[in-house]
């Protein structure tokens, strides 16, 4: 047999074979690929809302903004402030026990806290577990909030009954 066939009849089969193995591997990607692996990424707070009980959903205390972040390794970070947080005259300092009453009450819309994330992907949750809060009651603390996608939305839902009419809208930041 002439070597030049053995060897070209060779390399066709690698190159073959190569092609398969790229393609399987590639559906198995495609496969293993969910909802849960859109998670991680820095997410701006784009509608929070509030169902009534005729079932129709309302802007929640005249709009929210904010942050959620999730950063793929199991850490996580929300901070949710009233519409326009930002945007007033009141400047106190950071660490200190002499600010006015009206600074106080500013401080109280803003609701932060930094924690550790597991995704329960059979249930669609994500589960928050409080390492610090703006609200010392909640460090520790362990919520659960079920997730889903809507187009590039990321739609988050409370578990707990107490805040199990909340929705909130997030958008993926670029």
């Amino acid at each position: 047999m002439n070597i030049k066939i053995v060897l070209c009849a060779f390399f066709l089969g690698l190159v073959f074979n190569s092609c398969k193995d790229n393609k399987v591997a590639k559906e198995e990607t495609q496969q293993t690929n969910t909802e849960a692996d859109k998670l991680p990424g820095l997410w701006s707070l784009q509608a929070m809302e509030q169902k009534d009980s005729l079932g129709n959903w309302s802007e929640w205390r005249g709009g929210m903004q904010g942050y959620l972040l999730y950063d793929g390794d199991k850490n996580m970070a929300l901070h949710l402030l009233k519409k326009d947080y930002e945007k007033t005259d009141l400047r106190f300092p950071n660490f200190t026990d002499t600010i006015s009453e009206e600074a106080l009450k500013h401080l109280t819309g803003s609701y932060i806290y930094i924690g550790n994330y597991k995704i329960l992907e059979d249930q669609n949750i994500v589960e928050h577990t409080r390492l610090s809060h703006s609200n010392p009651g909640d460090w520790g603390k362990v919520v659960q909030r079920r997730y889903s996608f809507q187009g590039d939305t990321l739609l988050v839902q409370p578990v707990e009954d107490k805040n199990a009419s909340l929705r909130l809208k997030w958008l993926k930041e670029k």
